[in-house]
């Protein structure tokens, strides 16, 4: 993020004296990205540092770690990911469906908020979540979250974070990245401000509210998930949100889909236009984001609104299907369908998809959905993404082109 956020009270001068309580020295932390050259926040702790352990950190028990089936040919995907059940808190509810080198994509249905006691933290990757369904906080060492659904919510690697459930149960997409999540650059001057031609406004995101340090001992685990998905148990005696102040460009934010303002032209527009966020560096690396939502179709007299057929070879392709009213999977999907296109293979609409778009020339489109591309990165199906893969969609292009269409409840 561009904007230097300040809560909390926080040293005049980084690396300087200072007292949150009489007598007590405030003890510093930088929580920083890229070395000591990218976005960063200084925080100040109340009287102790993060890293008083008082016990030998252990396995959790359990893990995150992406395992992959044997012997696939290549081949299209289509996941149904609203048929798991729900079950557990965020992190235990977690089910990673696809992963490459650098990202990792999982859906999330828990119906449990974080126990109390317990942490996560993610350190190998920065997190997005998209709020399928539930309302809810994100409370870290930078203060209050509050989010509801269709919201984004960007967690910065390293963040120790708890999710509390303000409804019965949740629905999460989870796009993880070994790079920073942010507004895609090339909408953003120099100053660090949205341009005036960008679909998306800086100022519009939600900011964590940080309340009184929680200067107090106890038992605290936090969960921390490293080397490819392992999770390690560490054990402490004070509470973590025990700040008294932070200042920087580095913290959780949230940013509401329906504030990703819609750009249209008179013939269709290629997804770019839609892009919200972006991950590494494009096109060389990481991914981008983008949110397909309502905007005004082409109005062309000849425009034909469903996308055309595309072979993207530089990325793989990752959809979260919000609803289902987007016209080139109409009739395919169900709200929570994932679809999965490697770049070694085209892909188009269905069916008559083009045909019927026509009728949408010049009209307000009402679909929602997240896509992720990535740079040169070839990403690999999960055995639980398996489990939930609709085995009739490599070749649902040719039943539907004889009007034979597949039903979500297939």
């Amino acid at each position: 993020m561009a904007m230097i956020v300040k809560r909390g009270q926080v040293p005049k001068v980084p690396h300087t004296e200072f007292y949150a309580k009489p007598g007590v020295l405030a003890l510093e932390e930088i929580h920083g990205t890229y070395g000591f050259s990218g976005a960063y926040s200084r925080k100040m702790h109340v009287r102790r540092y993060p890293t008083e352990q008082v016990k030998p950190p252990k396995p959790a028990g359990f893990n995150l770690s992406c395992s992959e089936p044997t012997g696939l040919p290549l081949q299209p995907f289509h996941l149904r990911t609203a048929r798991f059940p729900y079950g557990g808190d965020v992190l235990r509810a977690r089910k990673p469906l696809v992963f490459g080198a650098t990202t990792v994509v999982s859906v999330a249905r828990p119906d449990k908020s974080t126990p109390q006691g317990e942490f996560f933290r993610n350190g190998e990757f920065h997190e997005l979540f998209f709020v399928q369904e539930g309302e809810g906080a994100l409370s870290s060492e930078y203060g209050e979250l509050p989010f509801k659904a269709l919201d984004y919510i960007v967690v910065p690697k390293g963040t120790t974070c708890q999710l509390k459930l303000f409804t019965k149960k949740a629905y999460f997409l989870i796009i993880e990245s070994v790079f920073p999540i942010q507004f895609a650059p090339h909408f953003i001057n120099p100053q660090g401000q949205a341009t005036l031609m960008a679909p998306i406004v800086e100022t519009e995101v939600g900011l964590p509210r940080l309340g009184e340090p929680r200067d107090e001992k106890g038992q605290y685990s936090v969960f921390v998930k490293h080397d490819g998905g392992k999770l390690t148990r560490l054990s402490m005696g004070h509470h973590p949100f025990d700040l008294v102040g932070w200042e920087g460009s580095l913290y959780p934010f949230t940013f509401a889909s329906s504030d990703h303002h819609s750009i249209s032209r008179e013939i269709h527009t290629a997804p770019p236009v839609r892009q919200t966020f972006q991950a590494g560096s494009a096109p060389h690396s990481g991914f981008s984001i983008c949110t397909f939502r309502a905007q005004v179709e082409g109005w062309h007299p000849l425009d034909i609104p469903a996308p055309y057929a595309h072979y993207n070879v530089d990325s793989d392709e990752v959809m979260f299907f919000s609803n289902t009213s987007y016209g080139a999977r109409k009739g395919y999907v169900e709200p929570g369908s994932m679809t999965f296109h490697p770049s070694s293979l085209p892909h188009s609409p269905h069916g008559d998809a083009a045909e019927r778009s026509k009728a949408a020339r010049g009209k307000v489109s009402d679909y929602l959905a997240v896509m992720l591309d990535t740079f040169f990165e070839p990403l690999h199906i999960t055995k639980a993404g398996l489990s939930c893969a609709d085995k009739e969609y490599p070749l649902s292009w040719h039943k539907a082109s004889l009007g034979a269409g597949l039903s979500p409840a297939a």
